[in-house]
């Protein structure tokens, strides 16, 4: 049964039992509500525990039941129900109580938790806002401070930091159903509080709702439900219980047809299956105990700290020993930043760095299960990494490369056991990145795929599958927003108006401002290597500054100028005189921001199209989780093929053909031809 009674005492025990971690189906609300009515008119009980069996108390809605009609009770009812109800309720709480799930806590008279629990209300990170009364029992309980600040981000507070704040009564530290019993029976001898329906909301200090408005503005962005959120909870301080819950009801239902709870609903759901792909279903990755990185420099510590920082033991391989010091340095200075940030404490640095060991001597990596490569992009050099790993390491232990462009293929040339091989794509920072790009081979074993999967779990990454083609996934298209925002400076934008069109967009950094913080000699070191292939790259604008060492700000200037010290980009007369000696002979047309966008994204959906086309990614999802986790594009619009279905492929292949006609764009290409006739990406076929 979902739902089950037994009593201990004059306690009934309510227990949810609906796996996988107790979502609110309605068979469960059902369950619930007819309980309340059963023990409301049951005498020999005096007080209600509700727990759940499993790994988690209710931990939010049945996403089964996402875009389906509604089916009764309610959610709001049944909080209401238990509020209401004639005997108290003691919501016990393991695991995660979250969105409806604390909203059901909140209609128990008392919350009482295991330590290791956690409660929130992260519906903003879904585009909505709390739909059963969190916003307006939220205040209640535990003040308008905590309340703006949980619903408004959607982070959830620990145990022991939710009872600092009023939101839980007890930390149980034993038996979590026998502790909540306890603490019913002990509750029975003290006057009851009064349900949070019947309390009133402290008032805010003077100045708070306008300068909570400023700050949540200012981390939101351009996402609509924070401030939405916000509002619920400022009418809830402000009105009656039921004009408020009214109101939040109304704005949870606005909200859920928006185009940005369509969206991150999306980025959710593709984010709950790329880390179990399909295809590797019934696959057993290998153990991965220890590993090791060969190479210490930037991205080579930075792939050190997350590996130690999910409990691994590390082997950092570097190529003498002062190389090994640097490494090393490297790596400390990663987790000091860290303390200093209050992200760890200094013992929990120091602990992190007595498990990561520096040597030379590749024979100390005879008993690793993981090793993962980050030297200098170079394919001889890395070539000879992985020989000399071949020897070194266990047949079984797999060996990763993290190339951004160089052909894994090639790199793993005639190793032996190439089955245990695969390019493992780390995003820089490495620590902070959420990106991990999984690349096999040919001989590439799905043990040893999965336990790329397996790893970024182990990491809390978000991992994505790609083929082996120029760039993989996220770099390809880079290529391409790369060229169109040079074809937009040749007919007529500038550097500035392109970067303040794609922040409008919602960017955290226009085309040109990120090259100048990258680099620009990265691009033309990748630029070169293709041109050796006899590739034929389209860089006219970003040629020319390389070729007078304008690399960016780290030489001072690049597309902008920057003075000694000083980050602020300046418009350089310089590039605008490149420019316009490039710009002979192109169209001229006046962009607005609207049209820049567009420009730059149109061909970015084609590109994506044409990874889907040749394999290189499985799922259309699976691409706008690299350019969400990877490039910063904004997790609202749902990633780059979700924005073009939801703006309509048929406009978009109209303006892309339109773009092609002024030699401005790649015609549209046969998969998003496709794809527009369907009207979505799924089902279409190259």
């Amino acid at each position: 049964m979902t739902v089950s009674i037994e009593h201990q005492g004059e306690i009934a025990v309510v227990t949810v039992d609906n796996p996988p971690v107790n979502a609110l189906s309605q068979a469960l609300r059902q369950g619930l509500f007819e309980a309340a009515e059963r023990l409301d008119a049951d005498p020999s009980v005096t007080a209600v525990v509700l727990a759940c069996a499993g790994r988690t108390f209710i931990a939010g809605a049945d996403v089964s039941e996402f875009g389906k009609p509604p089916m009764p009770p309610h959610l709001p009812d049944l909080v209401g129900r238990i509020e209401r109800a004639e005997k108290p309720w003691v919501a016990a709480i393991h695991g995660s109580a979250l969105g409806g799930g604390f909203e059901v806590a909140l209609g128990c008279r008392f919350r009482v938790a295991v330590p290791s629990a956690s409660v929130g209300l992260p519906e903003v990170r879904l585009g909505l806002v709390p739909g059963a009364g969190g916003t307006v029992r939220l205040p209640r309980l535990a003040g308008v401070e905590t309340a703006v600040d949980m619903v408004t981000t959607g982070t959830p507070l620990g145990a022991r930091k939710a009872m600092e704040t009023g939101l839980i009564d007890a930390v149980i530290e034993g038996d979590l159903v026998a502790g909540a019993i306890d603490f019913a029976r002990a509750a029975l001898g003290r006057p009851l509080p009064a349900a949070l329906c019947d309390r009133p909301v402290a008032a805010a200090a003077d100045g708070f709702w306008e300068a909570a408005a400023k700050t949540v503005a200012a981390h939101a962005k351009r996402e609509e439900a924070p401030l939405k959120a916000l509002a619920c909870v400022r009418r809830a301080a402000e009105a009656d219980f039921q004009t408020a819950i009214a109101f939040e009801r109304e704005t949870f239902l606005a909200l859920r047809g928006s185009a940005q709870a369509a969206a991150l609903g999306h980025v959710f759901f593709a984010e709950r299956a790329a880390t179990r792909p399909p295809e590797l279903a019934g696959v057993t990755p290998r153990a991965i105990r220890s590993a090791a990185v060969i190479g210490g420099g930037t991205m080579g510590a930075g792939i050190a700290a997350t590996l130690r920082d999910a409990g691994l033991p590390v082997i950092l391989v570097e190529r003498d020993d002062a190389a090994v010091e640097r490494g090393l340095a490297n790596l400390s200075a990663i987790f000091d930043g860290a303390v200093k940030r209050g992200r760890i404490s200094a013992d929990a640095a120091a602990e992190r760095m007595a498990g990561a060991f520096g040597t030379t001597d590749y024979a100390a990596l005879a008993d690793v299960d993981l090793v993962i490569e980050a030297v200098f992009e170079d394919l001889d050099v890395k070539r000879d990494v992985f020989q000399r790993l071949a020897g070194a390491c266990r047949d079984d232990a797999v060996l990763a490369t993290n190339t951004s462009y160089l052909d894994p293929e090639r790199i793993a040339g005639g190793i032996s056991h190439p089955e245990r091989f695969l390019g493992l794509h780390f995003f820089s920072p490495a620590h902070v990145m959420k990106l991990l790009e999984i690349v096999p081979t040919q001989a590439t074993a799905p043990e040893a795929l999965a336990t790329g999967f397996a790893l970024a779990r182990l990491l809390n990454k978000i991992p994505v599958r790609s083929g082996i083609s120029d760039g993989f996934i996220g770099n390809r298209i880079l290529k391409v927003t790369r060229a169109q925002a040079e074809r937009l400076l040749l007919s007529g934008a500038t550097p500035t108006a392109v970067d303040a069109a794609m922040r409008a967009f919602g960017m955290p950094m226009g085309p040109f401002e990120a090259q100048d913080l990258g680099g620009l000699d990265i691009a033309a070191f990748q630029r070169g290597a293709a041109r050796a292939r006899g590739e034929t790259p389209f860089a006219p604008i970003a040629d020319r500054l390389c070729a007078i060492e304008r690399f960016g700000q780290k030489s001072g200037g690049g597309w902008y100028d920057y003075e000694p010290g000083d980050r602020t980009p300046r418009t350089s007369e310089t590039v605008a005189a490149i420019i316009a000696e490039e710009a002979k002979g192109w169209p001229r047309r006046n962009w607005d921001e609207a049209s820049i966008a567009d420009c730059i994204l149109w061909p970015m959906v084609n590109e994506g199209a044409r990874i889907l086309a040749d394999g290189t990614a499985l799922r259309a999802p699976d691409i706008d989780l690299v350019k969400i986790h990877g490039y910063g594009f904004p997790r609202w619009r749902g990633g780059p093929m979700h924005y073009a279905e939801a703006y309509g492929l048929d406009k978009v292949v109209a303006m892309l053909s339109a773009l092609a006609s002024e030699g401005l764009a790649d015609p549209p290409c046969d998969l998003l031809l496709q794809a527009a006739a369907r009207g979505r990406f799924s089902g279409a076929s190259g």
